[in-house]
């Protein structure tokens, strides 16, 4: 009970007294008055603060009936707020009777003025700064209203920083003066003033501070406006502090996941390369991609123990917190593409967004490889690691000579793990496929080759196809995708070399003779014909009018420009410029742009 009487009652009607008196009157005397009883009011207010500390709200307003009269008063007094450390001190009192599960209307009423005030303690727009006296005070500092409140801002951010700081040692939270609770209500009162620049410091400091419990000390309506905010880039924060708030709030990696999706599906990009762009430039995969390339210098263990606390379903991905917790990133990153990807039911556009993100990291882990960090194959710890090293080698990376020599390698591994007996269930199946739609290139390359390749090599690379396709552990589906795909394939070779060809023609030769062809097919027939147009001198001159009369005439259109985006950006990276396809693509875009 020593903290009961620590603070003399009449010690708090005096002071109460002296704030009221303040109040009342704006004269040069009561100005001096106050300034005199600065030092010892800042005590005062400490001996309070060192109290309530020990209590929580109810015991508090118990013990001190009138605590808010006098904590108002003194709020709005820029004498008070202005000296030393009493305005930090008039915050931490003000924590102290914030109501964490708030029981009544009472205290929700109670809850929101002290909010606002906290608030009015940061805010330059809402100080009396006009009022009699206080601009002349301010003048005769030197001040103009706004460097002085200004400065205020400052001082208190600083001290509040230096404080939150001061809790914590090598990441291992040390009993202070500050408790988590009051840390608690800093961040939901930092909510209104996150897009302050002065208030960033103090963002930083909350974002990678940790308590000493395994519950979240931020409040979840902080953590939600910054990230809400940074993805508006409406603020700048380091890269400790995003990958602090993404570690310990599933939810802002998830929405910031969300957001580069949404971002690239509603964007009407005409090339790969402005898809590229916006994935480079996203602040969400670029900060992932700096902070994963770290390593062992990245985030501290503490801060992979606490995300394992909150997050337990992907506590199998912190084996070794330190060395695990940036692939453990990605994956979860990861994860959240695989369900877009489940829920579109694998639309190419989605497919295409994930291969280009998978690009855009890998060639952001290879940049500077003097940094010590994990192997690409640790990101992916689940599959077959042999193929995943095959599937890491990109196209661009091997001579053309050999793509139909690693395209068979692929394929074969890939027939070796379906026709496993021991993946007996979809799940297995479909982690297989999902690996191989992140380097989905190898699909294109396939299809190209197809209409190159000898006759020995094309079982090989429609069996690819149907499975990239329709990942079905079906034999039977999958035997009927593979029969008719091999039937059109067949019947456009035999146009392959001919040199005058008729719309009619291609439509008789990717025809069926029965109308119960699975979409899946239907995919793997159009990438057929979009290729021949592309690859075979027949096609070439009835391309646009193939175009113009079936493409734009049915309600495939997206997905071919999907194909001749994809196909451009892979002649623009190999660098070939003059060839005949690479014109023939360029104007079939133009034209598709213009006539969305």
């Amino acid at each position: 009970m020593a903290q009961d009487t620590a603070v003399p009652k009449l010690s708090f009607q005096y002071w109460l007294n002296k704030a009221v008196e303040w109040g009342q009157t704006t004269t040069l005397e009561s100005q001096q008055d106050v300034c005199l009883h600065l030092p010892k009011l800042q005590e005062f207010l400490q001996q309070i603060y060192e109290s309530l500390k020990h209590m929580n709200s109810t015991t508090a307003i118990q013990r001190f009936p009138l605590i808010g009269q006098l904590l108002g008063r003194l709020c709005w007094n820029p004498f008070v707020v202005g000296y030393d450390e009493s305005q930090k001190t008039l915050m931490w009192c003000l924590c102290c009777l914030y109501s964490k599960e708030p029981q009544n209307p009472v205290d929700l009423k109670a809850n929101s003025w002290i909010l606002s005030l906290l608030c009015h303690l940061l805010s330059s727009s809402e100080w009396g700064a006009n009022k009699v006296g206080t601009g002349t005070f301010i003048s005769a500092l030197g001040y103009t209203s706004a460097d002085y409140y200004s400065k205020l801002v400052k001082n208190i951010v600083l001290s509040l920083v230096t404080e939150l700081k001061g809790n914590q040692f090598n990441g291992l939270n040390i009993q202070g003066r500050v408790s988590d609770d009051h840390v608690n209500v800093v961040s939901l009162f930092c909510v209104p003033l996150i897009t302050l620049p002065d208030v960033t410091p103090l963002l930083e400091a909350l974002l990678t501070y940790h308590g000493g419990r395994s519950q979240e000390v931020l409040s979840s309506e902080f953590l939600e406006a910054v990230n809400e905010t940074f993805l508006k880039k409406k603020i700048v924060l380091s890269e400790s502090a995003i990958l602090s708030l993404w570690l310990r709030h599933l939810p802002s990696l998830e929405k910031a996941t969300l957001h580069l999706f949404e971002r690239l599906i509603s964007s009407q990009t005409s090339s790969l390369e402005e898809v590229e762009c916006i994935i480079k430039d996203s602040l969400l995969i670029m900060q992932i991609l700096k902070l994963m390339g770290r390593g062992s210098r990245g985030y501290d263990a503490s801060s992979a123990k606490l995300f394992m606390m909150l997050f337990p379903m992907y506590e199998r991905w912190f084996a070794k917190p330190k060395a695990a917790c940036h692939p453990a990133i990605f994956r979860i990153v990861d994860e959240i593409f695989k369900n877009a990807l489940l829920e579109t039911g694998g639309t190419p556009e989605v497919m295409t967004i994930i291969q280009m993100f998978t690009r855009c990291f890998v060639q952001a882990h290879q940049k500077d490889n003097k940094q010590h960090k994990f192997p690409l194959k640790a990101y992916f710890p689940h599959q077959h690691q042999h193929l995943v090293i095959a599937l890491l080698k990109h196209p661009f990376d091997l001579s053309a000579t050999l793509w139909s020599q690693h395209l068979k390698y692929i394929t074969d591994m890939l027939k070796a793990i379906i026709e496993d007996k021991s993946i007996r269930t979809y799940a297995d199946l479909f982690e297989s496929w999902f690996l191989f739609v992140h380097f989905g290139e190898w699909a294109d390359i396939a299809v190209e080759q197809l209409l190159k390749s000898e006759d020995e090599s094309s079982d090989t690379f429609l069996w690819l196809l149907a499975f990239y396709y329709n990942p079905h552990n079906d034999k039977e589906k999958r035997t009927q995708i593979l029969v008719e795909a091999r039937a059109v394939y067949d019947r456009l070779m035999m146009l392959f070399s001919c040199t005058t060809l008729s719309v009619t023609d291609l439509q008789a030769a990717a025809s069926t003779k029965t109308d119960k062809r699975q979409p899946c097919t239907k995919h793997l027939v159009r990438h057929l014909l979009i290729s021949f147009l592309l690859f075979s001198s027949g096609g070439h001159k009835i391309a646009q009018e193939f175009i113009s009369h079936v493409i734009l005439a049915s309600s495939t259109t997206n997905e071919v420009f999907g194909l001749l985006t994809r196909t451009a950006y892979r002649f623009n990276q190999l660098g070939l410029k003059d060839q005949r396809a690479v014109k023939l693509v360029n104007e079939l875009l133009q034209e598709l742009r213009f006539t969305d």
